[in-house]
């Protein structure tokens, strides 16, 4: 009986294929409903099966955060998320993003394989970059803003701090000399009964 094609299964051998190109990486799947691409038996990339809906997951250390931001992105299950892996999910339909796909397999690679043989590969082509710096670009871009309006608001509390103040410093204070009649006064009666005391 033939198995049944699943909607994304071209694109799902285009990053298969592309992921075994790397050096030293083998298949290696222990579990059933995947497949996984490793190098020196450390997997660098869950993939889903033909026939089903396609699904990725790879390490990403540097960028997790900004993936995670996609609308068909989770954190990878099994405690994974927690270590920078990144699942995406497609649904029959939906656009498969490959190019990006490919520069995810491509960082989850050189963060799982040794030094001397990531070292070895080169950099991507220009046309696979992966599609998260213009996401990281808007995030920047927003956080800046933000940055802005919180400096000018901060400016303009300072300035008027000082109208808020000028009431208290509008009330008179009494001074040594408006003070001192009423001291003259206290010690003349002080004086008064000492002496009264001692006539009596």
């Amino acid at each position: 009986m033939a198995m049944s094609s699943g909607p994304h299964d071209r694109q799902l051998d285009t990053l298969f294929n592309f992921g075994l190109g790397y050096p030293g990486a083998h298949v290696k799947s222990p579990w059933p409903g995947h497949r996984d691409l490793a190098v020196k038996d450390k997997t660098f990339a869950y993939l889903s099966v033909p026939g089903e809906p396609l699904g990725v997951s790879c390490k990403l250390p540097s960028s997790c955060d900004d993936a995670l931001r996609l609308p068909f992105t989770s954190p990878t299950e099994y405690g994974l998320g927690k270590s920078g892996w990144v699942s995406a999910s497609f649904e029959p339909g939906d656009d498969v993003p490959v190019d990006m796909l490919k520069a995810w397999i491509d960082e989850s690679y050189r963060a799982q394989a040794p030094k001397r043989l990531s070292a070895s590969v080169p950099p991507l082509e220009p046309g696979l970059e992966p599609q998260l710096k213009a996401v990281g670009a808007r995030k920047k871009t927003r956080a800046a803003g933000s940055r802005k309006k919180t400096g000018s608001s901060k400016r303009a509390s300072s300035k008027a701090a000082p109208s808020k103040a000028a009431p208290r410093k509008a009330t008179p204070r009494k001074t040594a000399k408006q003070s001192a009649p009423r001291s003259k006064q206290a010690a003349e009666r002080t004086r008064q009964k000492v002496s009264a005391a001692k006539r009596g």
